[in-house]
């Protein structure tokens, strides 16, 4: 007995029972762990299935939000504008109410003179050159003319 409690307390003794103590914990905790693990994937994945179904089910109304709030920025953005071009025409008709200003506009736009005045209207020299070219075209067939225009239309810049 002796022996067996000498060898109880030698030192190589005490390392090889603190080695099987260690390797038992270590063990022990590893299936511990296994254990959690197993469990925690399981919960990891209903949390997982229940967060993309929620996203899922909010998707839509989420993009109708989206949709609906871009419509309303522009519509009131079309209401601004119309109010601003109501406020046009309203300053447009008040000044068409004032005599002055409506005679100012026939004498501009219709070229009336006053008795006693002369009028003279200026002539754009671009514009008198093309004139005369359309009087050539009244010389000449109406099919010669119909093709002409189908030249210059699709001649026409874009």
């Amino acid at each position: 007995m002796a022996v067996k409690d000498r060898d109880r307390f030698s030192t190589a003794t005490r390392i090889r029972l603190i080695g099987e103590q260690t390797a038992a914990r270590v063990y022990r905790s590893q299936t511990k762990r296994q254990a959690r693990r197993s469990r925690l994937t399981g919960r990891a994945a209903l949390l997982a299935l229940v967060v993309c179904s929620l996203i899922v089910a909010l998707a839509y109304p989420m993009r109708q939000y989206v949709s609906q709030r871009a419509e309303i920025a522009d519509l009131q953005q079309e209401q601004e504008e119309a109010r601003k071009r109501v406020e046009q025409l309203r300053d447009m008709k008040a000044r068409w109410q004032d005599d002055a200003y409506a005679e100012q506009e026939i004498r501009r736009r219709l070229h009336y003179v006053m008795p006693g005045e002369t009028g003279y209207i200026v002539i754009d020299p671009g514009r008198a050159a093309s004139s005369r070219t359309d009087r050539g075209a009244a010389d000449r067939p109406w099919y010669s003319n119909v093709w002409d225009g189908v030249d210059k239309a699709d001649a026409a810049p874009r």
